[in-house]
């Protein structure tokens, strides 16, 4: 991993705001901002910002600290569960930003929440097999704001707003994708929804997402077990991560998977007091955040951990 960058909008809302929102509603959601773990996020307030364009500010961002070019990128890759348009795809509009090349390969990718993490372990078993890709940016950004429910305070009160870019080169030395491990089980396909009718039923009138309550905290014991195979197979003990990045859903499932393997406070990279979720780009903030304050440096070995809708979880080794 050459640079990673981040972008996120300029207004900051604390746990006031949405404490005063539900009390007009009669309910009390300070205990549920404590367990989720939120201070404060930041929101989108105005007509000109969303996914695309944080993510094309993230991909500029990126680029800048990279000293590189849009010419010098092989293949583009924008993850998002919010776009802005379905088509053309967002990749495309990073091409034009960034004034790719002609023979740059695009798309855009959407595994909810775990969607970043598996896009770069998708291009990076990708490069491995394909000589003429070198140099690859990969985006990751959510306007979730725009489609949280006023009415539900897991998404309206948790989700915020940010992009992360990065780009993944090539290189000689013994950094970069270690290995990852998927788990999937569709039961709860049908519990985090949008559009909850379907687009051909909404003819594209806008929803707010559909959040229907479950106990998310029965994914944490498989989410052990990816780890303890994943580090096994690659004979790594936890004592050998240097850095944790995890899904920033809820602090309280970070606090059980550290208590499970007694992993010390030092290597939890925790962003979710300052971002909010971000959903899609949450762990790559919290690599952002470890790198910009020197608690992971070249040559760490990080461990990504996180969970999307349905649910898929994704567990990933990568050695900065």
């Amino acid at each position: 991993m050459h640079a990673i960058a981040i972008y996120h909008p300029e207004n900051v809302v604390t746990n006031d705001f949405y404490i005063e929102h539900f009390k007009k509603q009669g309910r009390d959601i300070t205990h549920f901002l404590e367990i989720m773990g939120r201070k404060e996020r930041y929101i989108i307030d105005n007509s000109k910002e969303n996914s695309l364009s944080m993510g094309i500010e993230a991909a500029k961002k990126v680029l800048t600290k990279a000293e590189m070019a849009g010419g010098d990128i092989d293949l583009i890759v924008f993850s998002t569960q919010v776009p802005e348009r379905t088509f053309p795809s967002h990749a495309m509009y990073v091409h034009e930003a960034i004034g790719a090349k002609n023979h740059t390969m695009i798309y855009d990718s959407n595994a909810n929440c775990a969607g970043m993490t598996l896009t770069v372990e998708n291009v990076s078993r990708y490069m491995m097999a394909n000589p003429r890709v070198q140099k690859a940016l990969v985006i990751g950004s959510d306007a979730n704001s725009l489609i949280s429910h006023p009415q539900q305070e897991i998404t309206f009160a948790n989700f915020a707003d940010g992009a992360a870019a990065l780009i993944l080169e090539k290189t000689t030395e013994e950094t970069g994708f270690i290995d990852a491990i998927f788990e999937v089980d569709s039961a709860n396909k049908d519990n985090i929804v949008y559009p909850q009718a379907g687009f051909s039923q909404t003819r594209g009138q806008a929803e707010n997402i559909v959040f229907l309550p479950f106990d998310g905290a029965m994914a944490i014991p498989v989410a052990c077990e990816m780890i303890e195979e994943l580090l096994e197979r690659n004979n790594l003990t936890i004592g050998d991560v240097d850095a944790y990045c995890f899904s920033q859903f809820a602090l309280s499932n970070i606090k059980k998977i550290q208590s499970h393997f007694e992993i010390t406070q030092e290597k939890i990279i925790y962003i979710g007091d300052k971002y909010g979720y971000t959903t899609t780009s949450s762990p790559f903030i919290c690599l952002y955040e470890g790198i910009e304050t020197g608690r992971i440096k070249r040559g760490d070995t990080v461990l990504f951990w996180t969970i999307g809708a349905g649910h898929e979880m994704v567990a990933m080794l990568f050695k900065y």
